[in-house]
Order: C-alpha cells, then structure tokens, then sequence
C-alpha cells in the first residue's frame, strides 16, 4: 500500500487519536470529569487506532473496515448521548437523572446518595452550541467515511495488490 491510501488510513488514525487527546485534555487539563457515555465514546476510538497500525504494517483491507465500523459505533454512541443531554431519550440509570417529584424526604435523600457523580444528561461545555458528546459523533462519522473510502479504494491503486485482499 502507498500512495493516497497510505496517507488516508494516517489521516483517520490520527484523527481518532486527536479526539482522544481532546477527551483527555478537557478532562486532565481543563477538569471536566467523563460521565460513563463519554467513556464509552472512547473505547472505539482505541480500536480504530489500532486497526490503522494494522493496516499500515499488513496491508489489509479487513482491517480498514474494522476501523470504520469502530468509529460507526463510537459516532452512534455519541448521537445516543447527544440525544440524552438534549432530553429526547433517557440515558443509562447508572448516570441519568430521574424526576424527584413526589419523593419523599427519605427517598429524594436516597436518591441523592446514589446519583452519579458525573452526569450523561448534563451538558458541560458547548461550542456553537455543540456539546463534546455533538462533536464527537460528527467528527467519528466523518473519519468513519474516510475508513470506508480506505477500504474501497486502497486496493485500486498500483502496488497495493495486498492491500486487496480481505
């Protein structure tokens, strides 16, 4: 493999490795601590990661596309929370708010005294009215499609005969 395909699988692996640095930067650095569907949004990211290692050494188009179908997910993953923090679906009971009306007293501080310490259904920090959990489905969509044209294309150009070959 060589050429413009070579440059595509480091473009989406680095792409998913700069929205794992963003996520720890704003946790480590700028102290927004991760809810549980932030840490979900990360994990195919690392898959992604190394399925372009695996491309780059081996030259197989199977791993192209178990590249893309990691960032499918993890773009899901982040429409899912997206679609949480704006209150069109409950999230995950183990970080999602319920209504306290009719609690009483002992059951509101029950609540109290088992809610997450970090919330999915909060929005911490928005750009242009993004939310990280907004930005993070559509960047991982746009590098999934890079993973798919890596996929469908390495293989045309000369020299990447193996490339081809799932």
């Amino acid at each position: 493999m060589n050429g413009l395909p070579r440059l595509m699988v480091w473009g989406v692996l680095l792409g998913s490795a700069a929205l794992v640095l963003a996520a720890w930067a704003f946790e480590h650095i700028g102290g927004y601590a991760p809810c549980s569907l932030c840490y979900w949004q990360r994990y195919p990211h690392w898959v992604a990661m190394a399925a372009g290692v695996a491309v780059l050494l081996t030259g197989r188009r199977a791993w192209a596309w178990l590249g893309g179908l990691a960032l499918c997910l993890t773009g899901g993953i982040g429409v899912y929370h997206s679609g949480v923090e704006r209150g069109l679906w409950k999230g995950p009971a183990s970080c999602t708010a319920e209504p306290i009306t009719g609690l009483s007293l002992q059951q509101l501080t029950e609540r109290i005294m088992a809610a997450p310490l970090v919330r999915c259904d909060d929005i911490p920090w928005q750009l242009f009215g993004l939310s990280m959990a907004n930005l993070n489905a559509l960047f991982s969509l746009v590098l999934a499609m890079g993973w798919g044209w890596v996929a469908l294309h390495g293989a045309l150009h000369k020299g990447a005969r193996r490339f081809g070959s799932a």
